[in-house]
């Protein structure tokens, strides 16, 4: 233990080293009404011509940054259907407060700025990793699998050789324990949750946000190992038309629209689209088997709001999707009937989404409001894998009604109540094995709960987020989850924070482990499993210190997740079958990552992260053991450099990927190999128009014999699930963003 202290005080003695440079502006943007009052703007935007950073308000009218070594900070804040408010700060003044006024008929202006692609938000009380819109840009990320390629702390790998189904891994879980969210509503959950990283375009998105931990208690109790929540492109965006196109060396084509229309000072509307084909069965493995499936995806998406005189916020929207995709041997076409000669899987997917969000302040200056979420998904999943069937719907409706009070500037308090109801009908039958009866016929799951959570703030140098919920679930009874996030800051160049948490959730066994279907084996399903039960916790250390033209930052943390229930998917315990049980024994994951991020000369950003994993679970005859599939660790190093107004821009990434337990009947006592990757992409700006090319896995490596048996598809060795590495090699893609701004 003497060694861990020793390292923790040469860290904690670094950061406070650090931390005796302070230099953060910080301010807030309020609105005139035509009446007079004045209340806080939430989401206006804020510009640092100097620097070059776009910054947006957060829902109290609030923002914060740290300033260059400069005598002067001029900021300009402006919100669509408002006057512009421009602030100069000399040297020393570090206060920014703005004043705008509704109504009034503006000028066209256009700022441009170049804003970082990853950075740790300073104003939250959790950890939480941002990767904006220009991070977005990086690389082509097609969907939100393929957006966390610069992201150490999110890993992304196949969950199987044949279905083309993309997982997260967090903490060194699978991405079934982290709650995605979008806009702090939860989505992908259940059927819709094996393809839904395929679901969301990135160029739909403004900015992810990764915070890892429970996190709060207002969105329910199935965040475990982390949040991930998306932004989406605004309504209130003054970019009238957006339109991306890429095609890949794959012939994988795709397109992207958006077009954001202010109607007046009132409403306002975001129209995305969406296509994206595979059309090519692409073997270059030569084993047989289609390295991806072949795809055509249709989505469409369109949101309101609506900003009252009041202060009062109406948002709401709807998605559509459609996926069809044709999958295994390149002998098996869309028009064949299955038969032992050839293996072939087909999978559709087709979804519907409606929410609707209102917000109403109850007091002046929004001190006081309520607010209410309504949210309906319909998916439903059609598909075969060989002899094996799979067909599900799923209904969900999630709603939250929550009262918010702020005190006075220190205290703030949030109750609540929600209720999730999930349908599931689910068929699967096995008819090679037998298995001609329903195996999942499904179950309407149902959860009532209520919440409540305090925040205290002292400034900027402390925050306390401390709540609980407690639940009820007509299946696993009363589930209480307490949760804390702590945030000090020594001063405004090193903070301190830590949090505790538990996390609750309800296992599908087939739509999480999907690829156990492209298997030769039976699936065998205890009885009565638990709801899976986990408890969280760790701490963060962020430094900040002047290295290169802007200040750099130095991050390191801790987490630990422990499960108290936990359903085991064990492919190593019977290689007839595919067993499933509730957890005996331990089961826990530490992880530890060191993320540094610098900008030595101007517009040239560098950013290195390295993440190390020790994950173990107990398991049927062979006790506490390594994790199979789990990398210990992964290192990733980015450059971007860009030239004056952005005219060039480019980017390098290179990934080291460390080893994973290879399970026994894999190769008994092997570790999967390291091995890097590369990722490349140069961008010309033509006005309002990107051009862009680019490659991934530019060093051609992927994994050898990712399906066992391939010869022999319908044999009981048969297995596509040991995936450690990638399963494509090289690819190189060309595209544009064309973008009509207001």
């Amino acid at each position: 233990m003497n060694y861990k202290r020793l390292i923790f005080f040469t860290l904690f003695t670094l950061f406070s080293g650090l931390s005796l440079y302070s230099q953060t502006v910080s301010g807030s943007v309020r609105v005139m009404k035509p009446d007079g009052s004045v209340e806080p703007m939430a989401y206006a935007s804020v510009y640092w011509l100097e620097g070059k950073i776009a910054l947006e308000s957060d829902d109290k009218g609030r923002f914060s940054f740290d300033r260059k070594k400069t005598d002067t900070v001029s900021l300009i804040a402006t919100f669509v259907g408002h006057t512009r408010d421009t602030i100069i700060l000399g040297k020393g003044e570090n206060k920014a407060d703005f004043l705008i006024k509704e109504g009034e008929e503006l000028q066209a202006a256009r700022v441009v700025t170049r804003q970082q692609g990853n950075y740790i938000s300073k104003l939250s009380s959790v950890k939480t990793e941002v990767i904006s819109a220009a991070g977005l840009c990086k690389m082509a990320c097609c969907n939100l699998a393929e957006s966390f390629e610069n992201s150490a702390s999110v890993t992304v790998g196949y969950s199987d050789a044949i279905t083309g189904a993309r997982q997260i891994r967090l903490l060194g879980l699978s991405g079934i324990y982290t709650q995605m969210l979008d806009e702090n509503r939860p989505v992908m959950r259940g059927i819709a949750s094996p393809f839904g990283l395929s679901y969301i375009p990135g160029q739909w998105l403004e900015s992810i946000q990764i915070a890892k931990g429970p996190s709060s208690v207002i969105n329910g109790t199935e965040a475990i190992t982390g949040q991930i929540n998306l932004e989406h492109r605004k309504p209130t965006t003054e970019e009238p038309f957006f339109l991306n196109l890429f095609l890949s060396n794959t012939l994988r084509t795709e397109a992207n629209v958006a077009s954001s229309i202010q109607l007046n000072n009132k409403w306002s509307t975001v129209m995305l689209g969406h296509f994206s084909t595979d059309p090519s069965d692409h073997d270059g493995n030569h084993d047989g088997f289609r390295d991806e499936p072949q795809s055509l995806q249709f989505n469409f998406s369109n949101r309101w709001l609506y900003l009252g005189e009041n202060g009062m916020q109406i948002r709401f929207g709807i998605k559509a999707l459609s996926d069809n995709r044709l999958a295994g041997q390149t002998a098996f076409k869309r028009d064949t009937e299955r038969n032992l000669n050839s293996w072939g899987s087909t999978i559709k997917n087709k979804g519907v989404n409606g929410y609707f969000k209102i917000g109403v302040p109850l007091s002046p200056g929004n001190t006081k409001n309520i607010a209410a979420v309504l949210d309906y998904s319909y998916h439903k999943l059609d598909s075969y894998f060989g002899l094996k069937d799979y067909n599900a719907t799923q209904n969900s409706l999630f709603a939250n009604l929550m009262f918010q009070n702020q005190i006075n500037d220190f205290h703030k308090y949030t109750l609540g109540l929600s209720a999730t109801a999930d349908d599931y009908n689910e068929h699967f039958r096995d008819y090679y094995l037998g298995n001609f009866y329903d195996l999942y016929p499904g179950r309407f799951e149902k959860s009532v709960g209520a919440y409540g959570e305090y925040t205290y703030t002292n400034g900027e140098k402390i925050s306390v987020v401390t709540g609980v919920r407690v639940d009820y679930n007509n299946y696993h009874g009363w589930l209480p989850a307490p949760r804390i996030n702590i945030k000090y800051a020594f001063d405004e160049k090193l903070i301190f924070r830590a949090l505790g948490g538990r996390g609750f959730r309800s296992t599908n066994v087939i739509p999480d482990n999907l690829g156990v279907l492209s298997t030769g084996r039976r699936v065998e399903t205890g009885s009565n499993l638990d709801i899976e039960d986990a408890w969280t916790y760790g701490a963060n250390l962020t430094g900040y210190f002047p290295l290169g033209l802007e200040d750099a930052s130095l991050s390191f943390d801790y987490f630990r997740t422990d499960f108290r229930n936990q359903v085991i998917v064990d492919q190593e315990y019977d290689l007839s079958k595919i067993s499933v049980y509730n957890l005996d024994g331990r089961s826990f994951t530490n992880t530890y990552q060191l993320d540094l991020n610098v900008e030595p000369i101007e517009r040239l950003s560098i950013l290195t992260t390295f993440r190390y994993t020790d994950a173990k679970v107990t398991l049927k005859g062979q006790g506490l053991v390594e994790k199979p599939l789990t990398s210990r660790y992964k290192g990733v190093f980015n450059v971007q450099y860009a030239t004056r107004m952005n005219k060039w821009t480019f980017d390098v990434t290179a990934q080291l990927n460390g080893p994973s337990r290879l399970p026994s009947f894999y190769q008994e006592g092997g570790y999967s190999p390291v091995y890097m990757m590369f990722y490349a992409q140069v961008t010309k700006k033509i006005k309002g128009m990107d051009i862009y090319v680019g490659g991934e896995n530019l060093s051609n490596y992927r994994q050898k014999h990712a399906i066992i048996n391939a010869e022999t598809p319908y044999s009981e060795g048969f297995n596509s699930t040991v995936i450690w590495g990638p399963l494509m090699g090289i690819k190189v893609y060309a595209g544009l963003r064309y973008t009509i701004f207001k």
